[in-house]
């Protein structure tokens, strides 16, 4: 299965905590790179977990760029993991859905790059300075293929769970209609207090009633 250069290379069972969902990974030939960003790679990667029937009505959709620091080991220097964790319950919950899980480490700037924007915050630079004085724009991601990803799955209109109107325009704007944005705010913790408030202050991202923002 194919479509515009978009790969799926594997589908499985896969059993999680949250519920049973179908695994699914596609590659993709990326777009030349945004100003500021690094030159993209040979082949983009991304992973879909889909849960129940995303056909009957325009299911929950999770984008979710990956945090090696957050998902993995736990970091409290952003809300990543909990956002993760969160979106797979919500899913479950509603029994139907589509987590969009892409390597887009460090907003699109990768892994080392991203431990060196935490050294440079340490030294006081907020999330969008380090970024800058290493060289790369605020963020370099792009949601094309999981656009592409939505459509091989013969879905054209999406519930997105998101703070960041950046990822709604982005599928919008590539046919995918979004139905409803709905809130993936955590509780903020004092440890990403300031990443949170970056975001809201300098990308755009909504800040909801309770007071707190989300990626």
């Amino acid at each position: 299965m194919s479509l515009d250069g978009v790969r799926k290379v594997a589908e499985a069972d896969f059993p999680t905590r949250w519920g049973n969902f179908r695994v699914l990974g596609f590659e993709g030939d990326p777009g030349a790179p945004a100003p500021g960003c690094e030159p993209a790679r040979a082949v983009e990667s991304l992973v879909a977990l889909v849960m129940g029937d995303i056909h009957a009505a325009p299911p929950l959709v999770r984008i979710h760029s990956q945090c090696l620091t957050g998902d993995v080991f736990g970091s409290l220097r952003c809300d990543c993991r909990l956002q993760l964790e969160l979106a797979l319950s919500r899913i479950a919950e509603q029994g139907a859905g589509i987590l969009l899980y892409e390597q887009q480490e460090g907003r699109g700037i990768g892994l080392m790059a991203k431990l060196k924007a935490y050294e440079l915050q340490d030294q006081g630079l907020d999330t969008v300075q380090a970024n800058e004085e290493l060289g790369f724009a605020a963020d370099c991601r792009d949601y094309d293929l999981a656009a592409a990803v939505l459509k091989l799955l013969r879905v054209s209109s999406v519930r997105l769970m998101t703070n960041n109107p950046g990822k709604v325009a982005a599928l919008e704007s590539a046919g995918i209609t979004v139905t409803e944005r709905v809130s993936a705010e955590v509780e903020t913790r004092q440890s990403f207090q300031r990443y949170l408030q970056t975001k809201q202050e300098k990308m755009g991202h909504i800040l909801d009633q309770s007071g707190s923002i989300g990626r």
